[in-house]
């Protein structure tokens, strides 16, 4: 039975990951400290005008999934990309659809 070899956990996970690419704030937030390279909370949420929740919330998000990382300068915490979880992400997905 085909059930049996699914890994339904590690399915939820992969779709957890694709979901939290899959939002166009998040893909804001990804796009700007990209470009930035590294960004604190106070900068993201000031240069997309929005509530600090609303962008912590989704950072939260994003580093879960491991699309983000944080470093610790001093008394501040940047939001790097993290590039390595981008390119398995981007494998997986060319393998899903081709």
């Amino acid at each position: 039975m085909i059930a049996n070899k699914i890994d339904y956990y590690n399915v939820k996970k992969a779709a957890l990951t694709l979901r939290a690419l899959n939002h166009k704030l998040r893909q804001q937030l990804i796009k700007l400290i990209d470009e930035e390279q590294k960004l604190t909370v106070t900068e993201i949420y000031v240069r997309l005008r929005l509530e600090q929740s609303v962008a912590s919330q989704h950072l939260a998000i994003l580093r879960k999934a491991g699309i983000v990382n944080t470093q610790r300068e001093g008394k501040f915490i940047h939001y790097v990309i993290n590039h390595k979880r981008i390119e398995e992400i981007n494998e997986f997905v060319n393998q899903l659809i081709t």
